[in-house]
């Protein structure tokens, strides 16, 4: 078990903060990539009641900002939220692909296991929509294996089009069962996604208006309303093209920082890696380095699958919500689509699933969905959820498993109260 807490976090408001004129072309920023980090760091460092002098060292984690707001060497730029009392200090950037938030909060952490660092602010931030769809798909399709991807025309809704059509062989799921299964999923997550107030679909966005809270009334939208991506993906199964950033405080456990009741320990960590080029694989239809990265993390924290409370998975794609239950133990292999169609991982259950919305719902800025993942844990385990909290229990153990690429990079997080 590591001797590493988390003692603030913070989230920012998910969504797409530019204003396009389609007639003129005209693209004003109602906030920047520079104004979404600012916010996060400052906001972590409020809720953890510390100063920016406090801290030691800064990680960030940003997937392609090269390539989404044409900044590279982004590690400096942290600075900016205090730019006095941070000079001078340490700051890096981690990445891999969507789980660069996660990797971020590991290199956190193994600088404070190191003796390096007692207190670390770890940052998440991707801004996402100055580029049009066909400059995100191609921005994402560089976290591909590019030669046989992405330069082939490999987008990541086909990639994960290829995990849908290999689990459902697997199985031997028909695929009208396998897409009631995914749209269970995706109206989960509009309802549990509306009901959190920095969800990209909060109260009043396109799910809330269209009602999209039933398998039928996903299902029942005209094609173009519900169009076939990357078959058998349909828009309702992808995840959002969203802006945003997340913000943690981490610290020693010998640090007197921060407030007693709100120290969160990070209990066990599995980092595990996955070939890239999916046709190097024999197993697009499971995340094998997943339930080893799983496993380690459980092994460490001292628990099983059926100690978790809660549990932040990677929806990315419908697809890989049903996946990811079955990587983490919470139901047998094959059986996860079978779970959701009865109704679980809901507020009621004994394991609630992505009470925040998850990419589907919440967004997915991919650089800060890892730092998100872990802040709304956090925050749940602190007894201040965001939007939905699990019915008639105080949350005590929380899973966080974030992806990279086509779950290439896999990272699971146990934390503890």
């Amino acid at each position: 078990m590591s001797k590493v807490s988390i003692i603030g976090a913070y989230n920012t408001k998910f969504g797409v903060h530019t204003k396009k004129n389609r007639e003129t072309g005209e693209i004003t920023e109602l906030k920047t990539w520079y104004e979404l980090l600012v916010e996060a760091a400052n906001g972590a460092l409020t809720d953890a009641g510390i100063s920016a002098e406090q801290v030691d060292a800064v990680w960030t984690g940003a997937c392609s900002p090269s390539l989404f707001v044409n900044q590279e060497h982004v590690g400096p730029l942290a600075m900016e939220a205090a730019p006095e009392a941070l000079r001078f200090k340490p700051m890096t950037r981690s990445e891999g692909a969507c789980a660069s938030g996660s990797l971020a909060v590991l290199d956190a952490l193994y600088s404070i296991e190191a003796g390096r660092n007692k207190v670390v602010l770890v940052l998440g931030v991707e801004k996402m929509s100055l580029l049009d769809t066909a400059g995100v798909t191609h921005t994402l399709a560089c976290s591909s294996y590019w030669p046989e991807e992405g330069a082939k025309g490999m987008t990541f809704p086909g990639l994960f089009a290829e995990y849908a059509k290999g689990y459902s062989a697997r199985h031997g799921i028909a695929s009208d069962r396998l897409s009631r299964m995914l749209a269970t999923i995706a109206a989960q997550m509009y309802r549990n996604g509306v009901e959190n107030p920095l969800a990209h679909f909060s109260k009043g966005g396109p799910s809330d208006k269209l009602q999209l809270f039933s398998a039928d009334a996903i299902l029942n939208l005209p094609d173009e309303k519900n169009p076939l991506i990357a078959a058998p993906l349909r828009l309702h199964d992808c995840s959002l093209i969203s802006d945003g950033a997340a913000g943690l405080v981490l610290a020693a456990e010998d640090c007197k920082l921060g407030r007693p009741e709100k120290r969160v320990r990070i209990a066990g960590i599995g980092h595990t890696t996955e070939r890239m080029s999916i046709t190097a694989r024999d197993n697009m239809y499971e995340h094998s380095a997943g339930k080893v990265a799983a496993a380690k993390a459980f092994d460490e924290a001292g628990i099983s699958s059926a100690d978790i409370d809660i549990a932040e998975v990677h929806d990315c794609f419908t697809i890989n919500q049903l996946i990811s239950v079955e990587t983490l133990g919470l139901v047998a292999d094959g059986k996860g689509g079978d779970a959701y169609l009865d109704g679980r991982f809901g507020q009621d259950d004994t394991v609630c699933v992505n009470l925040s919305g998850g990419l589907k719902a919440k967004g997915h800025p991919v650089g800060a969905t890892g730092v998100s993942m872990h802040a709304l844990s956090y925050l749940q385990l602190c007894d201040q959820p965001v939007g939905l909290a699990p019915a008639g229990k105080k949350p005590e153990t929380a899973v966080v498993f974030n992806v990279g690429g086509s779950a290439a990079t896999n990272v699971v997080t146990v934390l503890q109260r």
